[in-house]
């Protein structure tokens, strides 16, 4: 058995040590908002957060992340409260097909918290998720209101 902490939650999986987190969080757990997309850590619709870091689960092996907690976009709320990120992404209308941006999401409240008014060569470093449907420049309209938000609030 594998002890994690998942979403503030003690949870324990019986999975091969070299199992994705990926695949413990979706087939095991159950938490199938973390998305597969590529398999090798390059498009990040799996990403998710490591003590506040965002990581590619699908190159995790989930002995790496006993003892670690782990946050997925179902943990992300609060409660009924949608973490600041979602609501932007759904006041700006950003998903077309919705596919990567779980991890969108996930790479972009990771980037918040670290840097809450990232100039656009932080966005670009820091979100380097791949969007099929292109919808980038929505993606960074939202996340410049809300650094704009993070700005007026100083």
């Amino acid at each position: 058995m594998i002890n994690l902490k998942i979403n503030g939650q003690p949870e324990s999986v019986d999975a091969e040590p070299d199992t994705p987190l990926l695949w413990v969080l979706r087939d095991h757990l159950n938490l199938t908002g973390t998305k597969f997309g590529c398999g090798i850590g390059a498009c990040g619709a799996c990403t998710v957060h490591m003590n506040g870091t965002p990581l590619r689960s699908c190159i995790m092996p989930v002995s790496a992340c006993t003892g670690q907690d782990i946050t997925t976009i179902e943990g992300l709320r609060n409660g009924d409260q949608l973490h600041r990120v979602q609501q932007v992404w759904i006041d700006h209308q950003v998903p077309q097909c919705g596919y990567c941006q779980s991890g969108m999401i996930m790479a972009t409240a990771a980037l918040l918290s670290q840097n809450p008014d990232p100039s656009d060569d932080d966005i670009a470093s820091g979100i380097t998720n791949i969007c099929r449907c292109g919808t980038y420049p929505r993606v960074r309209a939202a996340i410049r209101e809300l650094a704009s938000t993070a700005t007026d609030d100083k």
